[in-house]
């Protein structure tokens, strides 16, 4: 029996795949929010270097890893593949789940397999300053790390209710070195006219970004960096699917099913997309699902549309699945998938139904996650529950029909600093937040000049 499955550094990938060199449809080009017409690099420049810029627009099917990254890279990667059997029995299934680890990094998520890339293209453009967002905080926290291997001052806008909840991933941002404020905060336009409207706003992904281009905007010496959606990010996460692929290859097996956590993209391009690449090039037929919140169900309850990336609209206008660049989210504790919108080449995928969308409540998720704690030993993020909470539904489906299935999911990161959102599941104080539907058309209602 071989619960783990382990590459070499030697083994490591040394090309991130660009999902878009192989989709049947592409997905429709940003616009300039004024003119709505399309945008150049030109219009990007001053928020990212031109590096990221080329690959954000790329069509090539393979992107070099830099040397440099690669050697980053070895801290953590490749990180290991494990079959949940103590899982499987549990759930007395005839499926054979496998889980590929991201939690090994040292942020304790999948989010510095592109923190440490664009953190280096930004140094090699001679960036001393990056402002950047952040939800639960394990992007900031691998934008923090980033930032500091490559000598790189690094300000995080870190939404509100999280800056509360989780005050020791704040505590390891500032380790590393980064300044983070809570958002919506008094030093932007931004987040003052956010205040003005909502003295007690708990702050969204939307609203943070809008504050951290702002700071980006307003200084010639600072760049800023997004931790998923955009197609640069979600093609820096590749790499984990195709070490994943490796794995599989190893353990004998193939997935029919593979699924992750959903907030913008990142997560479930990075595990997912290298197995898309089969059904396009081989034929096969592995189902991909994206596991969002019931209280954030932009795939699964949103409209496609062009929309703002942020709340105020300082960003270009983005094809996307969407509930409206002024939607704000209920406070759940998966902070990470609390984002208004999801990437345009995820949202692309599912219109064109090749991906599935699914949406859980969060008592759900952390009924899974305690699952897994008590059998797997790990505790998940809340984030990752949610990918769990699908994985649990499609383990008992195949007991119900008899039938074997390999399921792979990402667990994107470990929950050691979300011990707070365990305590109120274990206390009974979490509640499932409920969105009627009048909510979400109101919230869509504002977009309806932007329809695609």
């Amino acid at each position: 029996m071989e619960r783990k499955i382990i590459l070499s550094e030697k083994e490591m990938p040394e090309y991130w795949y660009n999902i878009v060199a192989d989709m049947p449809n592409k997905p429709l080009p940003p616009l300039h929010p004024g003119t709505k017409q399309p945008i150049g690099p030109e219009t990007l420049a001053p928020l990212f270097p031109m590096e990221l810029i080329k690959q954000e627009v790329s069509t090539e099917k393979w992107i070099d890893i830099p040397e440099e990254v690669r050697d980053i890279y070895t801290l953590w990667r490749p990180t290991p593949l494990y079959r949940a059997y103590n899982l499987e029995k549990a759930l007395d299934t005839p499926a054979k789940i496998y889980y590929k680890y991201e939690g090994v990094s040292p942020a304790g998520s999948h989010k510095p397999n592109t923190a440490v890339p664009q953190a280096y293209y930004n140094k090699q453009e001679g960036v001393k300053k990056i402002s950047t967002e952040t939800g639960a905080g394990q992007w900031g926290t691998a934008l923090s790390f980033a930032c500091q291997l490559f000598g790189i001052e690094c300000e995080v806008y870190m939404v509100k209710v999280s800056y509360n909840q989780k005050p020791y991933r704040r505590i390891v941002m500032n380790t590393y070195g980064a300044k983070v404020h809570a958002s919506p905060s008094e030093l932007t336009q931004a987040g003052k006219q956010i205040l003005s409207q909502n003295p007690d706003s708990p702050g969204s992904l939307g609203i943070a970004i809008s504050e951290a281009v702002e700071v980006a905007a307003n200084d010639p010496g600072t760049k800023y960096a997004l931790g998923s959606v955009l197609n640069h990010v979600l093609m820096h996460q590749t790499i984990i699917g195709l070490e994943a692929l490796k794995q599989m290859e190893k353990a004998g097996d193939l997935p029919d099913i593979v699924i992750a956590p959903f907030g913008g993209g990142s997560n479930f391009a990075g595990i997912s997309f290298p197995f898309l690449r089969l059904n396009f090039e081989e034929g096969k037929s592995i189902r991909c699902i994206a596991s969002e919140p019931a209280s954030c169900p932009k795939l699964t309850r949103g409209v496609f549309r062009y929309d703002f990336g942020d709340t105020v609209g300082m960003t270009p206008l983005i094809p996307m699945y969407t509930l409206g660049h002024n939607f704000v989210p209920s406070p759940i504790h998966a902070g990470g998938l609390r984002y208004h919108g999801a990437g345009a080449i995820v949202s692309q995928l599912l219109k064109d139904q090749l991906i599935e969308a699914r949406s859980h409540f969060q008592k759900e998720c952390f009924e899974a996650g305690l699952l897994f704690a008590r059998t797997e030993g790990i505790v998940p993020a809340p984030e990752a529950n949610h990918g769990l909470a699908t994985v649990i539904q499609e383990a008992k489906q195949a007991k119900e029909e008899g039938k074997t299935k390999t399921i792979l999911f990402n667990l994107c990161g470990h929950g050691n600093f979300d011990m707070a959102a365990y305590e109120a599941y274990l206390s009974g104080k979490l509640v499932d937040e409920e969105l009627t539907s009048d909510q979400i058309e109101k919230s869509i209602a504002q977009i309806d000049h932007l329809q695609v």
